[in-house]
């Protein structure tokens, strides 16, 4: 899990731009799709130049830049658009929140993309920020993925929704496309506390409880990201009839309401899980308790049958000249014979009394 932390002498100032992600080897690409309802161009591996002479103001654009390693395309990019500086600085600086604003006539957004870690109790994560403006849409990954990949290819068939709705609806499908990955996440780490949970019955390996730990972080960082979205999806639900977000259309706010109410449900979902997470918890420490009662009990029992035993040996054992029954002859052998009457006697009383 990836945490915020301060870095001494970093000397960027507040609307400078550095990339403060992990993926600092990928190299930055473009893609841009230019479409409408009777026409769409692809175009890959192009110049910065000749962006100006592809982009369509009559269509839908959608611009996709992988790896943000290259500050001067991502200042270039800003500038074309006219994107202040600061905006820019939150789609580098992927230790921040997720975040909607609008600026002028630009309509930022961020998101953290979060999908479990193979073979691992680990997720990772990625954010992906989103810049709409005069009929663009511009994304912003840390790293080529597969997230949009279906996206892509319903622009590419034709589908008549996409194709002809506006790039405020195209925001509303890529958004729908990383909260998919909340909801795989989230299906992962349940089969993972599925699988504590019987485990917590059977074993009482401490390692248990360090899994126990482990997916409890992993679903307070989900709720961490969840949280903010949820506020950012309310505020364009709520506003709608307001004059706010001056670049989307009337009839998209529904469809951002549609994204609201699927956050409520995987906050719920979390939460559900996270009680699921506490009863195996408190069910791993009971059991834990109840084999340290029986063991408890075993050795008051053992220690309750040898208390008469060891108390006629300390008797037996004094060195008195005069005490009886010293010079019997058979006395030894008829010691032991009452010491294991006394022995069995007390097991058959205890078991009757159902002490073990």
């Amino acid at each position: 899990m990836r945490k915020i932390k301060y870095r001494k002498g970093r000397k960027v100032q507040p609307n400078g731009l550095e990339y403060t992600g992990i993926h600092k080897n990928k190299e930055s690409e473009m893609q841009l799709f230019v479409y409408d309802v009777v026409d769409f161009s692809e175009h890959v591996d192009f110049e910065f130049k000749d962006l100006n002479t592809l982009i369509d103001s009559t269509k839908n654009n959608w611009l996709n830049v992988h790896g943000l390693n290259n500050l001067e395309l991502i200042k270039a990019i800003g500038s074309h658009f006219s994107i202040d500086n600061y905006v820019l600085s939150d789609v580098l600086n992927t230790s921040r929140r997720t975040k909607l604003e609008e600026t002028h006539d630009c309509l930022f957004f961020n998101i953290k993309s979060i999908l479990p870690t193979e073979h691992s109790d680990n997720i990772s994560v990625e954010q992906i920020s989103f810049l709409l403006k005069d009929g663009i849409l511009i994304s912003f990954q840390e790293k080529r993925s597969d997230f949009f990949t279906h996206i892509r290819e319903r622009i590419r068939q034709n589908s008549v929704i996409l194709r002809t709705k506006k790039a405020d609806y195209l925001l509303y499908t890529l958004l729908d496309a990383v909260m998919e990955n909340f909801y795989i996440t989230i299906e992962n780490e349940e089969d993972r506390l599925e699988e504590i949970m019987n485990l917590s019955k059977t074993s009482s390996d401490p390692v248990i409880l360090q899994r126990i730990e482990k997916h409890r972080d992993n679903f307070n960082f989900l709720k961490r990201a969840i949280i903010p979205l949820r506020d950012s999806l309310y505020d364009i639900k709520s506003i709608k009839d307001d004059n706010t977000f001056n670049v989307m259309q009337p009839d998209s706010f529904v469809f951002f309401a549609r994204l609201y109410q699927k956050t409520l449900e995987l906050l719920e979902q979390i939460d559900s899980d996270m009680s699921l997470l506490e009863s195996a918890s408190n069910f791993f420490f009971t059991t834990q308790s109840h084999k340290m009662n029986e063991i408890m009990k075993t050795l008051t029992i053992v220690s309750a049958i040898f208390i008469p035993l060891t108390f006629i040996v300390g008797i037996y054992g004094m060195n008195f000249d005069n005490m009886p029954e010293l010079r019997f002859q058979n006395g030894y052998f008829y010691i032991l014979l009452l010491m294991l009457v006394i022995g069995i006697a007390m097991i058959v009383y205890f078991k009757k009394r159902r002490w073990f």
